[in-house]
């Protein structure tokens, strides 16, 4: 029997392999100052495990079927003049940084120096379980869920 390939298998390695990153409190000052959508896009490319909530403004685009929209993606973010592009995943050390990196390469690709494909330090989880101030900019939050990973 055959062993089956990972999701990510079908598509090129990203040639960002250690993407540039904010921390957690970083992207709060940004979700304070109101800049979504402006200055910034928050991405969560969780899938099968999309639950408890997400961060204030972020859209779900699953990483599984990310790749192929990386161009498109790319062309509507510099006409909406957004300057990072803030991947994040469970932890942020798989699915976010494998993101973070396909769009990194196409920015570079493209010669851009305004734009930055960043990852979210900790993901959801280092998130959720940083206090109430990080809690208060969940949309969604489910308590219990996070509880889980707590103890």
């Amino acid at each position: 029997m055959a062993s089956e390939q990972p999701w990510h298998a079908i598509f090129p390695p990203p040639k960002t392999t250690e993407p540039a990153s904010l921390s957690r409190e970083e992207v709060l000052d940004k979700l304070r100052a109101g800049s979504i959508g402006r200055d910034f896009i928050l991405i969560d490319v969780r899938r099968n495990d999309y639950e408890g909530g997400t961060v204030r403004g972020a859209i779900n685009l699953p990483a599984q079927t990310l790749y192929p929209t990386i161009p498109t993606l790319y062309q509507l973010f510099k006409n909406a003049g957004v300057r990072h592009v803030i991947w994040y995943c469970g932890s942020s050390r798989g699915r976010g940084t494998r993101a973070a990196g396909w769009f990194n390469d196409h920015i570079q690709d493209q010669g851009d120096k305004q734009m930055q494909s960043v990852i979210l330090l900790g993901g959801i989880k280092g998130w959720a379980t940083a206090g109430e101030d990080f809690v208060e900019f969940i949309d969604g939050y489910v308590p219990e869920h996070w509880a889980q990973l707590q103890s």
